[in-house]
């Protein structure tokens, strides 16, 4: 009997990021899984997932009519005793009708994609993750098979020439040289097949037993495959398909009853054993239909155990250590993952260790950005991207195109190692610190003829053996006059290890 799929025990956020990411109200209960991992055989979506881990660096945005009122995307209209779920009114439909009717009001008229994918790219940004449809149902592409929807007449952004934002973003993110990813939400709380006004919603799933109505849950896996090959064909080439619900699956009773006893031992979230459902809506079917018309494509099936998750996403996290897999964090960088006002971002500091730390583990990162109501950045995300500009900007060789290389990290130190064998050392600042006289690393020693070179600067560095390590040696005019902020990288080039 397989398992459902439980957060990876061993995933922990720096002490540095603590106060940021565990947030009250965390708009996406943690999606982590446990490590398993389905290996694709498609030589097409191997080829690219290489491509992909390659990239290192992604953009995800979390954008809707949410962004209106500053709040956690789509969660508060799941009525679900969970602190990302929780109303500011007693009446819940009373609620939900005011939510949905943000759609009237939403109108971001200083929406201008083109600014966001240049300072992306700037900052080494490689790849763009955007919510096309999030669990609210409301869809940022022009869909034909709703009027909930951005571009339906009820918009006031409808009229715009931009009004489909995601051809929009797309087209301009593509234009700076980025792939580009559809999220899609496969639960949607506001399709009548999915959440039937005959019933009033539970909880997160399916008010409804599918196997009890068939032919609506018929009807909902028709109108998520049609939805989704939308975008396949009328948004050009598309490189991801990111799918969140991981609700939303094929599983058997046994396994969704265990999710709830789960649930209902981990929380005081009183969630319904009651509602032990099976909503597979043929993934394995759309992953045909989709790679027919974008061949190679990557999907990412989250926190659903199978072929259909061609590389993991734990969500704020990073792992303790290199995973065996192709993996991501997807990570907030200020407020939430929607708009949140005044929103704090990470520091430069933080934001160039994160980085490191899930690139010399293996990962990528990916990013978030909430766009605002008027369709604009907050000033504090274009600082932090500039932040990483500048790093990247004399240290990216160290990021693209590298794998991870044991012992990663060992104390401030972390390593990548590039396909042609170089290896980087990575030195993490703490606050306030000055480059080190001495950097001693006790896991490896380098071959006598390797050269060490510090990134940014041309001088050579000495370096003696240590043991079964070795020492660098950094001279006083490169640690008085270092050539970049926060972390310093050392090129080790040899002609073997």
């Amino acid at each position: 009997m397989k398992k459902l799929l439980w957060p990876i025990r061993n995933l922990l956020l720096p002490s540095l990021l603590l106060s940021i990411f565990l947030l009250p109200g965390g708009s996406h209960p943690l999606q982590g899984q446990e490590e398993v991992y389905v290996p694709e055989t498609d030589p097409l979506v191997l080829k690219k997932l290489a491509a992909w881990q390659d990239l290192k660096f992604g953009l995800l945005m979390h954008w809707g009519p949410y962004s209106q009122w500053g709040i956690v995307e789509s969660w508060s209209i799941c009525p679900e005793d969970e602190g990302w779920c929780r109303r500011s009114l007693e009446d819940y439909y009373e609620y939900v009708k005011k939510y949905e009717g943000l759609k009237k009001t939403f109108n971001p008229v200083k929406f201008d994609p083109s600014r966001w994918a240049r300072a992306a790219r700037e900052a080494g940004l490689r790849y763009v993750v955007f919510t096309t449809k999030h669990h609210d149902g409301f869809c940022m592409f022009d869909s034909k098979y709703t009027d909930y929807k951005i571009t339906d007449p009820e918009c006031p952004f409808s009229g715009n020439p931009k009004a489909d934002v995601t051809k929009e973003i797309f087209e301009a993110f593509r234009k700076e040289g980025f792939w580009v990813g559809a999220y899609f939400s496969k639960p949607d709380w506001h399709s009548p097949y999915y959440w039937w006004p005959n019933f009033p919603p539970r909880d997160r799933n399916v008010n409804y037993d599918p196997e009890v109505y068939p032919e609506r849950w018929a009807k909902f896996v028709e109108y998520a495959h049609n939805q989704i090959l939308e975008l396949m064909t009328a948004y050009g080439r598309l490189d991801i398909l990111w799918l969140d619900g991981g609700w939303v699956s094929k599983k058997s009773r046994e396994e969704i009853q265990g999710y709830y006893e789960h649930r209902l031992k981990d929380s005081q979230s009183g969630y319904l054993k009651s509602q032990v459902i099976n909503q597979d809506i043929l993934m394995d079917e759309l992953v045909v239909k989709c790679r027919e018309k974008q061949p190679g494509l990557i999907v990412v099936d989250r926190a659903v155990r199978g072929k259909n998750q061609n590389y993991l996403t734990p969500e704020n996290v990073v792992p303790e250590k290199a995973l065996p897999y192709p993996w991501e964090s997807c990570i907030i960088s200020g407020g939430g993952w929607s708009y949140t006002p005044e929103a704090k971002y990470l520091s430069g500091r933080q934001a160039i260790h994160l980085l490191v730390d899930i690139v010399a583990k293996g990962g990528n990162l990916l990013l978030n950005i909430a766009p605002g109501p008027d369709g604009t950045w907050q000033q504090g995300a274009y600082e932090l991207l500039q932040e990483y500009a500048a790093w990247m900007k004399i240290n990216s060789r160290a990021i693209y195109h590298t794998r991870a290389f044991p012992p990663y990290k060992e104390g401030q130190v972390c390593f990548t190692r590039g396909k042609d064998g170089r290896i980087y050392l990575i030195y993490l600042a703490a606050e306030g610190e000055f480059m080190p006289e001495k950097i001693k690393v006790a896991a490896f020693q380098p071959r006598p003829s390797t050269r060490i070179t510090l990134l940014g600067s041309n001088q050579k560095i000495a370096w003696k053996q240590a043991g079964s390590g070795f020492e660098i040696s950094v001279p006083a005019a490169l640690r008085h006059n270092p050539p970049c902020k926060y972390a310093w990288v050392f090129q080790l080039a040899s002609s073997g290890w």
